[in-house]
């Protein structure tokens, strides 16, 4: 894989305006959902910069807290394409810290990271050495036409602007080439875990929380496929299924985790702390031993290239 001549092909900074770089895969970014708001354009597009943008500042807390994939995702993601990740070219963008590309190296997949972001791109580089990284986003990807086995947008898809991302796509994968796009999703039928949504809800609001990634009230295959290609000049032949994991992490990681999402970031340190202090107490009495277990649906569309 080669990258174009594309400005955005380089590792200078992210001084996009919001409808490119900053408004697209903003990285690994687990932000969850985050569908666009009613608002015009214009406001949705500098919603969704300031947003996007907010991952930046806290580069080091996402790549240290947010959850990792499991072995199964990538197992389901082979079986929908009908190809091994194994001595592909990939493509994944959106990368953010490199949670996912070094899941595809390690997977034997040979591997090039797109990413916006300059902090996102600065801790990627720490995390994923020898891995080539550009500066670039979903909507006009750096790279030649033909050129990927697999695209993967690791919790970045919506970040995007399907009009434009998805015939991109299309354009830089090879024929029998495969777009792939997964998001950890909150496994809502947990108890806590839905209870701790309807906390979040009520501190930032229903539609806002719906946005945060932390707990919205959608179903998880529902909402999300029939969202994926929204505004698409069509929706390409694709399959999904979900996968569950979970993981076992102190209290205060998980807290960390999920006031790494944009809905905390944006809203500032004072906010954020109100929040914590209640809800550690919630976690400590629901989990005495500190330590949580958290209960992912992983929600995966594998979209092939005729």
């Amino acid at each position: 894989m080669t990258p174009s001549s594309h400005p955005d092909a380089d590792a200078g900074p992210d001084t996009g305006t919001g409808t490119g770089t900053e408004a697209k895969a903003q990285a690994d970014t687990g932000a969850g959902t985050e569908p666009e708001t009613q608002a015009d354009p214009d406001t949705r597009n500098r919603t969704r910069a300031t947003r996007a943008h907010s991952f930046n500042t806290a580069a080091a807390q996402y790549a240290a807290n947010r959850p990792s994939y499991p072995p199964a995702l990538f197992d389901t993601i082979e079986e929908l394409a009908g190809r091994p990740l194994t001595g592909a070219r990939v493509v994944d963008v959106g990368a953010g810290t490199g949670i996912a590309t070094a899941l595809l190296r390690a997977r034997g997949a040979h591997v090039l990271a797109v990413e916006p972001g300059e902090g996102m791109t600065a801790e990627f580089r720490r995390a994923v050495p020898g891995v080539p990284i550009v500066r670039g986003d979903g909507n006009a990807l750096p790279l030649l036409d033909a050129c990927a086995d697999f695209l993967t947008y690791a919790q970045s898809w919506h970040w995007t602007d399907p009009a434009r991302s998805l015939p991109e796509a299309l354009r830089v994968l090879r024929p029998g080439g495969s777009l792939a796009l997964w998001w950890n999703t909150d496994a809502l039928d947990v108890p806590w875990i839905a209870a701790q949504a309807r906390r979040v809800e009520r501190h930032f609001g229903d539609e806002q929380a719906s946005k945060g990634g932390t707990g919205g009230k959608g179903g998880v295959a529902g909402s999300r496929t029939e969202l994926a290609f929204e505004g698409a000049p069509h929706i390409p032949d694709h399959a999904h299924r979900v996968v569950r994991w979970s993981r076992h992490i102190p209290v205060d990681t998980h807290l960390a985790n999920i006031t790494s999402h944009s809905i905390f970031l944006v809203l500032g340190e004072e906010g954020t702390e109100a929040f914590l202090a209640e809800e550690r107490a919630h976690l400590l009495e629901a989990f005495p031993d500190g330590r949580v277990e958290e209960v992912y649906d992983v929600l995966v569309i594998v979209a092939t290239r005729s």
